[in-house]
């Protein structure tokens, strides 16, 4: 899982917000939010964005990590 992903899933948890919860709170979809928090590559970052703002982040470029 990447560290966005995990971030998000243990925020939200920490929050005690179920995913359907943290959907309806954001204004994202149930469905994106499972796909951000199983780590999919391909998502928006502008909706990342969103969902990183309900714990005062966001996502900014920076190098890629080395596997």
């Amino acid at each position: 899982m990447n560290r966005i992903a995990e971030f998000i899933k243990a925020n939200r948890k920490a929050a005690g917000l179920t995913q359907e919860e943290f959907s309806m709170r954001t204004g994202l979809g149930l469905r994106f939010v499972r796909e951000l928090e199983q780590g999919k590559e391909t998502v928006r970052m502008d909706k990342v964005n969103v969902a990183l703002a309900m714990f005062d982040a966001q996502a900014v470029p920076g190098k890629k990590e080395q596997k």
